[in-house]
């Protein structure tokens, strides 16, 4: 069988390509490059290093529960029966928001009266977890179904 010359061409430059790679990507320096990486402050990435004392997070609670009825009474017709619905929905949100809450975020609402991103962030997933309808759990319960009389017959007095 004859082979092509071609096929030997092809060959012959695809190892020597092959070769120059692997001999090229070997070569490096002897002197290491370290670049200095320069770390910059992200407001999204919070340590949780500095707590939150319960103060002021009994008081971001209940500030920010305020703010909420408020908000939501604007627009509600029947102001005194929705205050009670509201203050509810309100305070959960306020509660599970306080759970991972950061100092700068506390800091934020509290002292400069601002809504950071992240506390928005937060409230939308409190007020998703709030509002959902949680199943009532009655517990598993047998209920026993009436059994029918039994109608005396002729032979239900011998037995």
């Amino acid at each position: 069988m004859k082979t092509h010359t071609f096929t030997k061409n092809l060959l012959l430059a695809a190892l020597t390509g092959i070769a120059i790679a692997l001999s090229v990507t070997g070569c490096s320096d002897d002197k290491e490059k370290t670049a200095t990486v320069k770390t910059s402050h992200n407001p999204f990435d919070h340590s949780h290093d500095v707590p939150v004392t319960d103060v002021e997070k009994h008081k971001f609670e209940h500030d920010f529960a305020a703010q909420c009825v408020d908000r939501e009474l604007k627009n509600s017709v029947n102001k005194d029966e929705d205050k009670d619905r509201f203050s509810k929905s309100c305070m959960c949100v306020a509660t599970y928001m306080m759970k991972d809450l950061t100092a700068q975020e506390a800091e934020k609402f509290l002292k400069e009266h601002e809504n950071p991103r992240s506390l928005q962030i937060k409230y939308d997933s409190a007020v998703f977890h709030c509002t959902q309808e949680k199943p009532l759990d009655k517990g598993f319960k047998i209920y026993e179904t009436p059994k029918p009389k039994e109608k005396e017959g002729f032979f239900s007095k011998f037995f």
